[in-house]
């Protein structure tokens, strides 16, 4: 990429940095709702459902934002939205607050965030550069997602799963602290925008050009021409929708895209589902960061130039026929009972993950090795089809409506994720509940307590009170050591196991929905296709503008 404007490097940082927040925000966010603002499974699900499908929905209606006010001004106006946002949940304990201005405004700023990073990639080099600008785009995201998974665990650890620390006076808790760091590291990106960052750069086949102030004057028009195109683009979407469904191909398209949400329903899971279970099964510090945040992103960052330089001459649907059922079948893993890995985890393998990778003390729980079996298979399944996913999906729309029917494939993500976050708290409940849920049946069933002792506590204050029937001390903050916390979890644990193991063969299942689908659907959803269609560009600029979706 000799000869970029350096707005494409600067790009490619704040990307790094702007993951690495939000990386560390959406591995934390399910976990603060039910630890710190004291939501049950249920309820933090759905604040998250909500929460994702504005971020999806705002994403198709502000993407003619840029447009209006250009690549500078879109990119500080969203980091300004996700930078006071992460602020406002760093600090605040009022559950009000934390949503109104924190939650649910950053929804509108990472939304806004989307459209531009990919809009600027494409400004910033030139058409013979673009396929290698969003190959390192890609990689630098995955890079962001490492190291926040990395970050993730490390600062738990340092802190406790129930800790906290002083930080500008304030008292916070170890997952505010997470926030903090998100928040701060938002922060150098707003800088390096504002700063550096020029206004009407673009890269051509001449070289860079330079647009003159009065024709950048004349393309931003003001806040009122800002809300009337976000208006416009609103309405066109509605329009489109209704001429697009009188399409007989439309049915063949939404079916294709409703296959593959069975599959994408896993990413979400993962945000949603994996961070409480995983704790709750593998007690309070778990490296849950290493073994999703870490091990997805570094296998992708590996493996998707060779699968890519070796899979040219295959067909887009073969591939993601064959990479969803590389990626549905290993979520199996996770639906097994724990017993069956008991012998690998005493073993090579087990000794390998737990002490040499994850630096875990003492014996190594077989859980460790179905989940990391699970997430390292449906990593190179993801490497085989998600690449070809969003070439394929081009293929399938009309010459000349690939836009349309692009901007309409985030329908199904949008339906997906609202889905998945109201299931995901209630299958917690059923099946894998709390250790607040436990110690609160455990104190009822032991020590004579009522239900009506409970009223004005949240679920997670019983465990403090079950630490003290228990005969450990808590702090001044009422918190038990990381220790004695470990070990009410381990009480709990061996009284009343969970069944997980239904958890994640419901999710299996659905998962495989996908290649099933798929391979007998053949005939209805495939698409004639041609490599050297002169629809190919067009596909591959489609494909960038989506690749973010794989982050929530």
């Amino acid at each position: 990429m000799r000869g970029a404007p350096r707005e494409l490097w600067i790009i490619y940082i704040t990307k790094i940095l702007e993951i690495v927040a939000y990386g560390l925000m959406s591995s934390t966010l399910i976990l603060w709702l039910s630890a710190d603002l004291g939501f049950s499974d249920a309820a933090a699900g759905d604040t998250i459902a909500w929460w994702s499908a504005i971020m999806t929905l705002v994403t198709v209606v502000v993407g003619s934002l840029v447009d209006t006010i250009g690549i500078r001004k879109s990119f500080l106006l969203g980091f300004w939205l996700c930078l006071l946002p992460r602020g406002v949940m760093t600090v605040a304990d009022n559950t009000f607050v934390a949503l109104a201005f924190g939650l649910f405004p950053m929804a509108i700023g990472l939304a806004l965030m989307i459209p531009v990073m990919n809009a600027a990639i494409k400004r910033y080099s030139t058409p013979a550069q673009q396929t290698m600008a969003f190959a390192f785009f890609y990689i630098v995201m995955n890079i962001g997602f490492a190291i926040s998974g990395w970050l993730f665990d490390w600062v738990r650890e340092q802190l406790g799963e129930q800790g906290g620390q002083t930080i500008l006076g304030m008292e916070l808790s170890t997952y505010r602290v997470l926030f903090f760091w998100a928040t701060v590291a938002t922060v150098p990106g707003l800088l390096i925008t504002q700063f550096w960052l020029r206004s009407g750069v673009e890269a051509t086949e001449d070289g860079i050009v330079h647009k003159p102030k009065e024709i950048l004057a004349k393309s931003g028009k003001g806040v009122a021409n800002m809300f009337k195109s976000i208006g416009n683009t609103g309405l066109e979407t509605v329009k489109t929708f209704v001429n697009v469904c009188r399409q007989p191909i439309f049915l063949r398209f939404m079916t294709f895209l409703s296959l593959i949400v069975m599959i994408r329903l896993i990413f979400y899971h993962m945000h949603y589902t994996f961070p409480k279970y995983a704790l709750r099964e593998l007690g309070p510090g778990a490296k849950i960061g290493n073994l999703w945040g870490v091990l997805n992103p570094v296998i992708i960052v590996v493996l998707t130039p060779f699968v890519a330089a070796f899979s040219g001459k295959i067909s887009s649907y073969s591939m993601i026929a064959a990479g969803t059922s590389f990626a549905a079948l290993p979520v199996f893993f996770a639906a097994m009972p724990r017993e069956w890995f008991a012998s690998a985890a005493e073993g090579w393998l087990g000794e390998f993950i737990g002490h040499t990778w994850l630096g875990l003390s003492g014996p190594v729980d077989p859980i460790y090795i179905s989940i990391t079996l699970f997430v390292f298979f449906f990593s190179i399944g993801e490497v085989i089809w998600s690449p070809r996913l969003y070439q394929y999906t081009a293929a399938i729309a009309p010459k000349g409506q690939e836009g349309s029917y692009m901007a309409l494939s985030l329908l199904p993500y949008f339906v997906a994720k609202l889905g998945v976050g109201i299931m995901s708290g209630r299958m917690l409940e059923k099946w894998c509940p709390s250790d607040g849920v436990l110690a609160q049946k455990h104190l009822i069933s032991e020590y004579g307590m009522t239900e009506g002792d409970f009223v004005d506590k949240s679920l997670e204050d019983s465990v403090p009170v079950l630490g003290e029937k228990l005969g450990y001390t808590l702090d001044e903050a009422g918190r038990l050591t990381e220790e004695n916390l470990y070990q009410v979890w381990e009480m709990l644990h061996q009284t009343y196991p969970r069944d997980s193991t239904t958890l994640w063969l419901w999710i299996a299942i659905m998962a495989l929905i996908c290649p099933v689908g798929i391979m007998f659907l053949r005939n209805f959803v495939r698409s004639r296709e041609d490599g050297s269609s002169a629809n190919q560009p067009e596909a591959d600029e489609e494909a960038a503008s989506e690749v973010i979706e794989t982050e929530d």
